[in-house]
């Protein structure tokens, strides 16, 4: 439960460094010249990533109403906090960027990977549960709950780090490539910490 604490303390600092310098981005230092254009890694990292952020919101509440566990029920809740803070911001800087949510490219094109984003079952990026994953999820209730909730949620960060970190490669915006270093290594603490959560209940991530 401590360690849970921790990891939530360090997302809420890195929001807080984050938000403060978000309505810079458009230009970076302050010039018209750094705004990306609709088809850069920055624009798709936004699009990508707000979308794959929804997902992980709308688990973690569904799980949070599928059993008493606090360890679990605080884990979900911040997870649903701090993505749904950075998805905010992503969207934010494509407003500022005057360019578009959507694209007609499959999602990951920016990073290469457009020809693995197949949608199939409503997983539209790796790592995203499918549409009988989440429908599976909202039957189920407490231990059988978080267990699969910690699977489908390790697996979804496996694939937010992977974007993430095209991201640090490859996006230009200066803001953008340190919210993006920021949550590889914030997911990558909650895979470990979800590893011993699933320990402790007999189980383990999905291989």
């Amino acid at each position: 439960m401590r360690q849970v604490g921790l990891i939530a303390g360090a997302a809420a600092l890195a929001l807080v460094a984050t938000g403060a310098i978000t309505y810079a981005v458009a230009g970076d230092e302050g010039s018209s010249d750094a705004v990306p254009a609709a088809e850069s890694a920055d624009a798709g990292f936004a699009r990508d990533m707000a979308v794959h952020h929804q997902q992980a919101v709308e688990m973690s509440y569904v799980v949070r109403d599928r059993t008493d566990d606090e360890e679990v029920r605080r884990l979900a809740y911040d997870i649903a906090q701090t993505q749904a803070n950075q998805r905010g911001m992503l969207l934010g800087w494509l407003d500022l960027w005057e360019l578009p949510k959507v694209s007609a490219d499959p999602p990951m094109t920016w990073m290469g990977m457009g020809d693995t984003a197949s949608g199939k079952d409503g997983a539209l990026m790796p790592g995203m549960a499918t549409n009988t994953e989440m429908e599976r999820l909202g039957s189920l209730s407490g231990e059988r709950a978080e267990v699969f909730y910690l699977q489908l949620m390790t697996d979804h960060h496996k694939g937010g780090v992977h974007m993430a970190q095209a991201c640090v490669r490859a996006c230009e915006v200066g803001v953008e490539k340190r919210l993006a270093r920021g949550m590889v290594e914030g997911q990558e603490s909650e895979i470990a910490l979800m590893a011993g959560m699933l320990e402790e209940r007999g189980a383990a991530a999905r291989p």
